[in-house]
């Protein structure tokens, strides 16, 4: 289905009820985190109700929760023998930003890791514009709460009147410590507080991850590095709170795998990618997500974003 206006700001676009695409291809290059091998990938426009799709080596794979296969320090979707990594990001610059439809070309299997954040792929999306479509937008009302635990961690969808609500608390040990956060998402708000937090881990886990084939492409480049009560990134954090922050972001884009915006109220205590997947699985089996189109549910903000 063909555009039906010129390419605008995805913030006038976000409130609007119509479906929305690039205006234009972006291409991104990099290193994978965790493969450390060469990255690429290439944004697409998409016809209104393809949803988000990436393409490797000529298979294609949905956003889709139903294919994720692999959660440990990343998402991973894969479809017989293609598989693509650490889409979280990315899929958390498109929905942040209210795209609704792209095919993502992927060139090796898994997205660039970029600055450890989802700021490059915002930027990439800026540069190519976005246009509305003439269909019209889709979203998952929660409709009764649903909650998931796992030891002493537990994520949990709650019916809200408007917009998709984030209340995320974490909890480690050293100077991370216990930090909870309120966020109504919007593309403002995912810009202003999310989009520029990046990626972060712990040194003393370093030999372990690398002997699981992870974080093989780690550095100071594209994680935070905790060593005991210090930051080993020589400009420190971008935020008291930026591994809060990072675990927002991941939620943003976990949730993406839904497959439509979700209007409702999200919270989670030490959650991470197996949380949040866990968490969309119960909310689809149990009937607790109702599609309707935008217009029936409003997506402005319920909760304003925390100071």
């Amino acid at each position: 289905m063909r555009p039906k206006s010129r390419p605008s700001s995805v913030s006038s676009l976000f409130a609007r009820a119509a479906q929305t695409t690039l205006a234009r291809p972006a291409v991104l290059s990099g290193r994978g985190v965790h493969g450390d091998r060469p990255a690429r990938v290439t944004l697409l426009p998409a016809a209104a109700n393809s949803g988000v799709a990436f393409s490797v080596g000529g298979a294609e794979l949905r956003a889709d929760w139903r294919g994720v296969d692999a959660t440990q320090m990343r998402t991973r979707l894969s479809s017989g023998e293609a598989s693509v990594s650490t889409v979280e990001h990315l899929l958390a610059a498109l929905a942040g930003l209210g795209l609704d439809n792209a095919l993502v070309l992927v060139e090796g299997d898994e997205v660039p890791a970029m600055d450890g954040s989802a700021q490059a792929f915002v930027e990439a999306i800026d540069e190519a514009g976005v246009v509305a479509l003439a269909a019209p937008r889709a979203c998952l009302r929660v409709v009764k709460p649903v909650r998931v635990s796992q030891g002493a961690a537990w994520a949990a969808f709650i019916p809200a009147a408007r917009g998709l609500s984030l209340d995320v608390e974490i909890a480690f040990e050293g100077p991370i410590g216990r930090q909870r956060r309120r966020l109504a998402l919007t593309p403002q708000s995912f810009r202003a507080e999310l989009a520029r937090a990046r990626s972060f881990g712990f040194l003393r886990d370093a030999e372990r991850l690398w002997r699981a084939g992870l974080a093989l492409g780690a550095t100071l480049e594209n994680t935070v590095v905790l060593d005991g009560e210090t930051v080993l990134n020589p400009q420190g954090l971008r935020y008291a709170d930026e591994c809060l922050r990072h675990k927002m972001l991941d939620v943003v884009g976990d949730l993406a795998l839904a497959g439509a915006p979700i209007v409702g109220a999200f919270r989670s205590f030490r959650g991470g990618h197996g949380l949040n997947m866990a968490l969309l699985e119960a909310a689809m089996q149990a009937g607790a997500l109702a599609r309707a189109e935008a217009a029936e549910a409003s997506e402005r903000p319920m909760l304003q974003p925390s100071p």
